[in-house]
């Protein structure tokens, strides 16, 4: 898929304690003001996308890898070398795929049961609008993808898919045969390994390029269920509001980008998404 890109317009540098046109939304849920003033910035936007994160994933079932039940809290964060230790020993990095413990096996499990929630469907009804022009995600669950969004940027890759390191097609899971391992690329004969990037993996330069494409020409971003701290995710919404774009943060808690954000909506995605998508639905 290729970005559609133009001109990006000019508007006044960033100021980081910016304050204008702020939105607030309690934990009891978005106050109409609020809802009301980030759907306008929404439907008056010339390219707006939106950012997700883990905070979407944890609401549909998935536990977060840090935090709080964190499975990296719980079970120790994983090596920092894991795509140079695939590359050396590949087969039994299938084998640990394919029979997984630990953390990996209760990442599975959730990953299986997970369904998408109301915050998923209210993005991809963004799309189906034409408000929102693209999502880039963090998250490797396919649950965007499910509920319907089609303009869909995954830059840690999608679990269910499996990614060829050589040319870097994306196959399906019954597309591939893994009675062999490792598996091949039927197209070229390169190494077969999960699309999900691994610790010390470089990310496709594929994706990589689209959210910067999108990025560099968006106007307005909604930053949904993500504190925006890991890069280079955390740089889109940064560039966007150094060119005078508009950041709606949809978060239970204050972060790191949140003094850049002109619209603070305090609540959840599955709670606060479909409301403000219901507002979008008014103005249209």
């Amino acid at each position: 898929m290729t970005a559609s890109l133009g001109p990006v317009n000019s508007r006044k540098p960033v100021d980081t304690a910016h304050r204008g046109r702020e939105s607030r939304v309690t934990m009891d849920g978005a106050s109409a003001q609020a809802l009301d003033a980030a759907a306008r910035t929404l439907v008056e936007a010339r390219h707006a996308i939106a950012l997700t994160g883990a905070g979407l994933s944890v609401e549909s079932g998935i536990p977060p890898f840090r935090g709080p039940g964190g499975l990296w809290t719980k079970h120790g964060e994983p090596p920092m070398n894991g795509y140079q230790q695939f590359l050396k020993d590949p087969r039994r990095a299938w084998e640990e795929r394919l029979s997984p413990s630990g953390p990996m096996r209760e990442l599975w499990d959730a990953l299986r049961a997970a369904r998408p929630n109301p915050g998923h469907a209210a993005l991809a009804e963004l799309e189906a609008f034409g408000v929102l022009k693209a999502l880039i995600t963090q998250n490797v669950d396919d649950l965007h993808r499910r509920a319907g969004s089609e303009r869909l940027l995954e830059i840690h890759g999608n679990a269910t898919l499996i990614r060829c390191v050589q040319c870097v097609t994306r196959f399906g899971r019954d597309e591939i045969d893994l009675v062999v391992l490792p598996p091949r690329c039927p197209r070229c004969e390169g190494l077969l390994k999960s699309d999900t990037v691994s610790f010390g993996e470089p990310i496709p330069a594929d994706v990589l390029d689209e959210c910067f494409a999108e990025s560099e020409f968006a106007d307005c971003m909604i930053v949904a269920g993500t504190s925006a701290t890991v890069f280079p995710a955390a740089q889109f919404p940064i560039s966007i509001r150094q060119r005078g774009g508009d950041l709606i943060e949809v978060n239970p808690y204050e972060s790191e980008i949140t003094a850049l954000c002109a619209h603070r909506l305090r609540g959840t995605a599955a709670d606060t998404l479909p409301a403000l998508v219901a507002r979008v639905r008014e103005l249209l």
